[in-house]
Order: C-alpha cells, then structure tokens, then sequence
C-alpha cells in the first residue's frame, strides 16, 4: 500500500529523504502560481518512487536542499508529464536540470496515445482510473491546503509511476527504448529555458504580419519590454500588451499625441514609459536594413502544383503513422512538409527517429521513388516502377 506523506518541516523532509534515497525512479511534479509574475513561485513538490509518495511544502521548508541532492542525483531516473513547465521552475531557482528523464507525454505520443495527451486523459486510457479536476485553478501559494487540495496534488504523481513503467515497458517492446533520447536531452539542456530579449520579438502572435522595419521596431519593443519584465518580475502582459506592442510597430508613432491613439496603451504606460517607447521606435527606425531581423522560418508560399505535392506527402505520412501505430503529427505537420517541398532540409522531420520512421520514405515519395496507390480497396506505398 502506497505511504504518503505531507512534508512541512525539516523533520520531515529528514524523513522523506531516508526513504527515498535508494529509489531507482522518481515521479516529480509541481503546482505553481503565475499570474502575477514573470518567474513561476514555487508552491508544492510532489514527488513518488513507487512506494511512497509525498507532497512537500517549500512554502513552510527554510531548504529544500536535502531533497535536491537526491533529484539531482544522477543515478535516479525523473519522470515527468509534459515537464517543460516543472524544468523550468528548476532551472530557475536552482540553474540546474535533473536527468536523467522520462517524460510520459512525449513517449505516449510515439506509442500512438495521443499527440499532447494530458494526464488525466493518460490515466483514464492506461489505467482505466478517472481523476479529480476540481482544482485546476486553484491558488496554491494560500495556506493551509486542505484534504482535497493535497489529494489532488499526490495524485498526479502516484499514477504518474505507474503509466511510466507500462509506457517503458512498450516502448522496449516495440525497439523504441532510445527513439526520445534527443527529445529528452533537449529537455535537460539549459538553453531549452532562456529567453535571450534580443529574440523576444519571435515569440509574439500576430509577427507575421509586419516586416522589414516594422520587425525591427518589434524587436526594440519586445527586448525593452523582456527586460523589464525580468527586472520588476512580472507578467510581460503587464509592461506592454502583445497587440499594443504589434500596433506601435506597425504604426511607429513619433510624438505622443499620436501614442495616445494607439488602442489599448494604458494611459499609466503612456505616463511614466511613453517618452521611452518613443525613444525605442526612433532608435530602432535609425537602424541600417543589414541590422533588420528576419523571420527564421517565414510562412512558406507554394504554387499549385507545389500544393499537390505537399498533399501527396500529407497522405504519405498518414499512412506511415498508421503502419507505426502512431500519431501523424507526432511525426510533422502540413506547415512542415510544406517547407520539404519547398526545398528546406533542416527539419525535426529529417532527425533522429523521426527520420528513421518517415522522413526518409517521405524523400522517397518526393524524389519519385515511392508512390501511393490502391491495393484492394486501401492505401499503400509501392516502390515506383521504373521505365528505364
């Protein structure tokens, strides 16, 4: 019968260490508040090997530093469910990321589960277990949590243990142990989780829509913004909205008169930023077209018979996801096979497994070599005969 505990004091994080301290695996998850900041604040630490399974208060604890040294520790596997957001807590606070790692949503994904699965979703399809979804926008950093609060939280690693060894165990049965070992490196590394402000401008929605010295303003005002947003620890939505920002782009105001026509530029912003946003618009409308950003995968623009041709490999991949058991956008996505048949070689579809599985019959489809065709009512690919 699982054990579970609540830590809260250095007793019992004491405790929790000696019993864990041998675990071949540990299950990790976190909950955490960030709607008021830039950087997530850790609220609760969830952890499980199997046997034990604990919530653990950094709220109540002076050091977690006893239970790190054991997370870090190499010789313990760490697995997650779409852990990107739980990394990111770790690098933060810590500057370093725990491996090696597991992460059930990327291996559910090659197992033909469900492209992006959720947890909950996983539990439901592995172990046939409906979990509790009363929580989902709770306020985790408000003391005490009660029962139910806790439940949930150990929850979502108690089953997580579970769905990860069923999930080992098919991946090794199907020969695919090592097929995510990039995709859980890229997880680990550091660069995975830093946000250089020079490149904040290419996480804005909407970019595609400006260019040449617009994107040049963007970049300014995004850099500016990041900035700012690291420094005072706070949401960026705070310092400057995405479309406000899109706006003063587009529209490179000069005076501020006209920044108080730009629609949803709060007037407190006008007031204490708006000479500085004026001063960021001149300064970047002052930089040579050499220095101009551009997009490192602009929208791909293909003629029709281009089109045919990207629906040809749409149709190829589709039916090497179904002889693999998988699903099609785990392998790419329409917008990728566009960019092959546009030329483009430097795709996660050309790397790693990925490749293995498809990309190289998709060049096979491309260059002429292999074709779809009907074989008793279904779809298959068949070697292309040669005339010559």
């Amino acid at each position: 019968m699982m054990q579970e505990l609540h830590v809260e004091s250095p007793e019992q994080l004491t405790t929790l260490c000696a019993a864990i301290r041998e675990s071949k695996w540990l299950a990790l998850d976190t909950e955490f508040m960030r709607e008021k900041t830039y950087f997530p604040q850790l609220c609760l630490l969830q952890i499980c090997n199997g046997d034990i399974a604990a919530s653990v208060d950094p709220l109540s604890l002076p050091s977690l530093e006893p239970l790190l040294e054991i997370i870090y520790d190499p010789a313990i596997g760490k697995v997650f469910h779409a852990g990107r957001q739980d990394l990111e807590i770790f690098h933060h606070l810590w500057k370093r990321l725990p491996a090696p790692l597991f992460d059930t949503q990327l291996a559910a994904a090659l197992l033909g589960l469900g492209d992006q699965i959720g947890y909950g979703n996983l539990v439901q399809k592995l172990l046939r277990h409906e979990l509790e979804k009363g929580h989902t926008r709770t306020d985790w950093s408000r003391r005490p949590l009660d029962d139910s609060q806790l439940r949930y939280a150990l929850d979502d690693v108690i089953y997580l243990g579970e769905i990860y060894l069923k999930l080992r165990d098919q991946l090794a049965e199907r020969g695919r142990g090592d097929w995510l070992r990039e995709d859980f490196d890229l997880l680990t590394s550091a660069s995975t989780y830093v946000v250089a402000p020079e490149t904040a401008w290419q996480r804005i929605k909407g970019r595609q829509r400006l260019k040449g010295l617009q994107l040049a303003v963007l970049q300014a005002l995004a850099a500016w913004r990041e900035n700012q947003a690291i420094s005072s620890n706070r949401p960026r939505r705070w310092i400057l909205k995405d479309e406000v920002t899109l706006e003063l782009a587009r529209r490179q105001p000069t005076e501020l008169k006209q920044l108080e026509r730009i629609r949803g530029l709060e007037s407190g912003t006008l007031q204490r930023q708006g000479t500085t946003l004026l001063k960021l618009i001149a300064e970047a409308r002052r930089l040579p077209k050499d220095q101009w950003p551009v997009e490192k995968t602009p929208p791909v623009r293909l003629d029709s018979n281009q089109e045919a041709l990207a629906d040809l490999l749409m149709c190829g991949l589709r039916l090497l996801a179904e002889e693999q058991k998988i699903t099609p956008s785990t392998l790419a996505s329409r917008k990728e096979l566009e960019r092959m048949v546009a030329g483009e070689r430097e795709l996660d579809l050309l790397r790693g497994w990925r490749k293995s599985l498809a990309g190289d019959r998709l060049l096979q489809i491309f260059d002429g070599e292999l074709s779809p065709r009907i074989r008793q009512g279904r779809l298959v690919l068949e070697e292309t005969c040669s005339n010559g």
